[in-house]
């Protein structure tokens, strides 16, 4: 089954791609590969993923809001390439979670990005990882994840 097979079998509606939200690129592509910017844990006209894990945010919240981030990280490739279905496979996902010092469950919280990703792609979702609790993020954001795909040849 493809990943756009997938997302619809599951009942997954993407958001609209978040836009920059200062002087940088959305992406940049060298050969097959597409580097995504950071991408936080927002989602459009509704709820807002904000605020530290350990504060005011607990694990729970950061795997929805990890989650959240995987949602825009697929809009964002669907509207780069037109398709999901043109990723051959994920080769890295960074995962950045606002959180308390100390807090040490970060690939706890990061998982709710990469549960979705191996959920549509099955092995060609499987991807190296960084996850790691900061000090704080962009627009206190509760996460943020930034991701490199392959792409199919000729796409």
């Amino acid at each position: 089954m493809s990943p756009e097979e997938k997302i619809a079998q599951l009942g997954i509606t993407l958001p609209e791609p978040p836009t920059p939200g200062g002087n940088y690129l959305t992406h940049r592509r060298s050969g097959n590969q597409l580097i995504l910017a950071g991408i936080i844990s927002f989602e459009s006209g509704s709820k807002q993923w904000t605020g530290q894990i350990g504060d005011t945010r607990n694990l729970e919240d950061g795997y929805a809001a990890a989650r959240v981030c995987g949602l825009n990280v697929l809009a964002t490739i669907r509207h780069i390439t037109g398709s999901l279905d043109a990723v051959k496979q994920f080769l890295y996902v960074g995962g950045y979670v606002n959180a308390v010092p100390g807090y040490g469950q970060s690939p706890s919280v990061t998982n709710g990005a990469s549960d979705l990703f191996i959920s549509i792609f099955g092995d060609s979702g499987q991807h190296a990882r960084t996850a790691v609790a900061v000090a704080g993020l962009p627009k206190n954001a509760t996460v943020e994840i930034q991701v490199t795909v392959e792409l199919k040849a000729g796409v």
